[in-house]
């Protein structure tokens, strides 16, 4: 395996249409999202990595010292790798549009790439934490983001949450939030939103 590669599933879709990463959470593994990101997108390339970290055994795509509490060096050695799986696949697929849906961890190392490289054209975030102040990137301007979360969410504070939308708001990205009003969960409003935001992609 190459500095550049995780054990992932894929599947290859119709000529012409976007590859469609999508990223689990903690504990996850390369089949939590892949056959909803199938059915998101039927004619879409679908990518499924597994994250290259184990904490007591659960896979992560990069390493943290505490509940909300990251490595940043190893965020960056994460963010580095992936923004150059997600180019290599991208471009042997001769990608139409990148796209990128991550849930809790999978969605903060998605966003991670969004604040460095911008990399993908459209993003949904599912309960992201970001925790630390990004540097700007005029690159984000006009990407497409949504941002779903739980009011009581304990693992993805409310005004963290906001601080991100309002981070990519400033940055001139099209961003938007769905709100449910429970926690870390994923509740059917969230995939009607992620439904109606990935239309343009069909």
């Amino acid at each position: 395996m190459t500095e550049s590669e995780y054990v992932r599933r894929i599947r290859s879709g119709a000529s012409g249409k976007p590859v469609f990463f999508v990223f689990h959470g903690t504990g996850g593994n390369e089949n939590q999202f892949f056959e909803f990101g199938s059915q998101l997108l039927p004619d879409a390339t679908v990518v499924a990595p597994r994250g290259d970290v184990s904490e007591n055994g659960a896979p992560r795509f990069f390493k943290r010292t505490a509940e909300g509490i990251y490595d940043m060096e190893d965020l960056q050695r994460a963010t580095s790798k992936m923004v150059a799986f997600v180019n290599d696949i991208a471009q042997a697929h001769q990608a139409s549009a990148i796209i990128g849906l991550g849930f809790s961890n999978g969605a903060n190392i998605l966003a991670n790439v969004l604040i460095q490289e911008g990399v993908f054209d459209a993003a949904v975030l599912m309960h992201p934490l970001i925790p630390f102040r990004p540097a700007p990137n005029a690159a984000l301007a006009g990407r497409r983001i949504l941002i779903t979360a739980g009011k009581r969410d304990p693992i993805s504070p409310v005004a963290l949450t906001l601080a991100l939308e309002t981070y990519f708001s400033k940055q001139n990205a099209s961003v938007s939030t769905e709100w449910h009003s429970g926690g870390h969960e994923i509740q059917s409003n969230e995939v009607d939103a992620i439904r109606a935001f990935l239309l343009p992609y069909l």
